[in-house]
């Protein structure tokens, strides 16, 4: 699964920088951090699904809350709904 996941990140990143504006850039590679640190949190544990995934996610964006302003934190979260979807499908 690991593998899928990092796949898919590499897929919608490669995407954004293609395409994507200063906004979506930003976005994108703020969240690929945090997507790197929950995929290494999640190869040492059992359950490696798409609910954990998201669970893991969640966390990391509660932090980015914390971290960002309003339109950044939009931004961000918007990129997430993006990437999630994309591993969902």
């Amino acid at each position: 699964m690991i593998e899928k996941y990092e796949q898919t990140l590499q897929d919608w990143i490669e995407h954004i920088v293609a395409e994507g504006d200063d906004d979506a850039l930003f976005a994108s590679g703020y969240l690929q951090g945090h997507f790197a640190v929950v995929l290494s949190q999640l190869e040492v544990e059992a359950e490696q699904d798409l609910a954990a995934l998201e669970a893991k996610m969640t966390e990391c964006l509660a932090l980015a809350r914390e971290e960002l302003d309003d339109a950044d934190y939009a931004l961000v979260n918007n990129a997430w709904v993006q990437l999630s979807t994309k591993l969902a499908a």
